[in-house]
């Protein structure tokens, strides 16, 4: 007969998450940003992001907000261009 170790759990199948953690929602009332990730570490670079995005944003003018928000469309859609500008701005410095 095989007795259980008090305090013991089986271990987990290899393809199952860990314990502990599911899933996590961060609403911000604010802006009404709401994200939904599934680790800890996703929540806290999200929540951080979202914090260091309104800090910028809040320095920002009208005029600077519509400069920036044109700008990053356009770069975010073509990678390569994100690239190439950013090795410009290297060799020119």
């Amino acid at each position: 007969m095989t007795i259980p170790l008090t305090g013991t759990t089986p271990p987990l199948p290899s393809d199952s998450p860990a314990p502990g953690w599911d899933e996590a929602g961060f609403r911000y009332s604010r802006c009404g940003a709401d994200r939904t990730v599934a680790t800890e570490d996703d929540y806290l670079k999200v929540v951080g992001a979202h914090r260091d995005a309104h800090a910028v944003w809040d320095r920002l003018n009208s005029i600077e907000r519509d400069g920036i928000a044109s700008i990053l469309r356009t770069v975010l859609s073509a990678p390569d261009l994100a690239a190439e500008l950013l090795a410009l701005a290297d060799g020119i410095r």
